[in-house]
């Protein structure tokens, strides 16, 4: 994975994502401008371009957000090939896999035109401002709650739930949404152990939580159960297997399998979701996870309620 050193790429990252004493540490977002109403990037439909890739849990929840809160003829989007290569995430000239907002080759020719030069990792998901022709935001979670500001589609960080919505989120993220890449990337048995324990803990309380209420925080679908939801998609035809998160399945929870079926027969969250994608690219080639490059062909599992 490459890096951008003051607005130039490296192919070798010297450690933007780092491991301490065989752990997986997660580097943070860098770009964290706000759309506001009355700020520099205010709301406004056709201002705004979203890069995301298919593969990327964290852009997945951009592309949720979108969908759910009716912004898709407000913000196109472009759509990077499933797999980085040396260059990060890659476009296409033509096709599905191209650029048509910069007509740029990789993510990182979007992050030079920050100014002063960008220093850090060319993440997804990316929200461009096509008017100040820069980056506002590289932070999904920032960029779910800056689509809110559009008043358009469900209230999804209500005030009343905000306290519950902010202690899911608290939970899952570290313990489960990153808890998979740490178990994953994990190069101690420590490590991996205390990793895999926090994703199943997690797991656990989700599912006695769904036992009693329809989303997590009650009968109303908030942006909690959006974060959460990217990770159920991969989990069984990816995590599992290539990361070795296998205590149990997400079809082994009553109560989780039957929520995460009805998050997907939502309308328009199926298009949001490539199994085939997930499992070619966390089964793809790699020295420590899978040094044969070899596809598994399954599982082959009935996301219909």
């Amino acid at each position: 994975m490459g890096v951008m050193i003051n607005g130039t790429y490296h192919m070798e990252d010297p450690g933007a994502d780092t491991l301490n004493g065989g752990e997986f540490k997660r580097a943070e977002a860098k770009i964290r401008d706000w759309i506001t109403p009355d700020g520099p990037f205010p709301p406004a439909a056709g201002r705004y371009h979203l890069y995301v890739a298919w593969n990327c849990p964290w852009a997945h929840r951009a592309l949720i957000a979108r969908e759910i809160l009716g912004l898709k003829n407000d913000i196109p989007v472009s759509f990077a090939r499933p797999r980085r290569t040396d260059q990060g995430w890659v476009f296409d000239e033509t096709g599905e896999y191209s650029d048509p907002e910069l007509g740029v080759s990789a993510i990182h020719e979007v992050y030079a035109h920050q100014h002063p030069g960008y220093t850090g990792r060319c993440t997804m998901p990316v929200l461009w401002d096509r008017e100040t022709r820069q980056i506002v935001s590289n932070e999904s979670a920032d960029i779910i709650r800056m689509f809110l500001t559009f008043n358009k589609g469900p209230d999804l960080y209500p005030a009343p739930l905000r306290p519950q919505i902010d202690a899911w989120n608290d939970r899952i993220y570290p313990t489960l949404n990153n808890g998979v890449y740490r178990a994953g990337f994990a190069r101690t048995q420590d490590a991996y152990n205390i990793a895999v324990a926090e994703v199943f803990e997690t797991l656990d309380a989700i599912d006695a939580q769904l036992q009693k209420t329809k989303w997590l925080t009650g009968d109303q679908m908030t942006e909690a159960d959006l974060r959460l939801f990217p990770t159920l998609a991969r989990f069984d035809v990816a995590y599992h297997y290539a990361f070795k998160c296998n205590i149990r399945r997400i079809t082994d929870y009553p109560a989780l399998w039957t929520y995460a079926r009805r998050f997907y027969a939502m309308p328009g969250i199926a298009e949001t979701v490539r199994f085939e994608v997930y499992k070619n690219g966390y089964h793809s080639q790699s020295e420590l996870r899978n040094p044969l490059g070899i596809i598994p062909a399954g599982p082959q599992i009935d996301w219909s309620l």
